[in-house]
């Protein structure tokens, strides 16, 4: 699976929104400067993210974007997810597309792919926001 630029900038602004975590709203123009993103693909992803549940936009002057839980409930995965689909190397190891391949029951490398998804699995679903912005703090010192 290659993360594309969605899922690359969608976790750089859940980092930002993480930082500022309990500061209230943030601005996309604000994530936007501190990441080099576009405001306009910004507004995109945030909208993705928001129908995942895994942010809160808030309107208004003082407006802007806060995650919807703790740093330390969002887990990376759930932002790939959100913003890329299923974290599968290819179609037939994932459970909604496995019936898409005739050979699924006879390939000599679905195994492989199967541990690839697992182990890509295993790593994004166990860091979380929280878990990126101690090395963030931890690379700064």
């Amino acid at each position: 699976m290659r993360i594309s630029t969605r899922g690359g900038y969608g976790i750089r602004a859940m980092f930002e929104l993480a930082v500022a975590h309990g500061q209230g709203p943030v601005p996309l123009r604000t994530v936007a400067h501190k990441q080099a993103i576009s405001e306009n693909y910004l507004e995109q992803l945030m909208g993705a993210l928001r129908r995942a549940g895994l942010v809160n936009g808030i309107r208004g002057a003082r407006g802007g974007y806060e995650l919807a839980l703790s740093p330390a409930d969002i887990k990376v995965g759930d932002v790939i997810r959100a913003l890329e689909g299923p974290i599968v190397p290819v179609r037939c190891v994932d459970q909604n597309r496995a019936h898409d391949c005739e050979r699924v029951e006879i390939c000599p490398t679905r195994g492989l792919w199967k541990k690839l998804r697992d182990s890509m699995t295993e790593v994004l679903d166990s860091t979380t926001l929280a878990d990126l912005c101690q090395e963030a703090a931890n690379e700064e010192s």
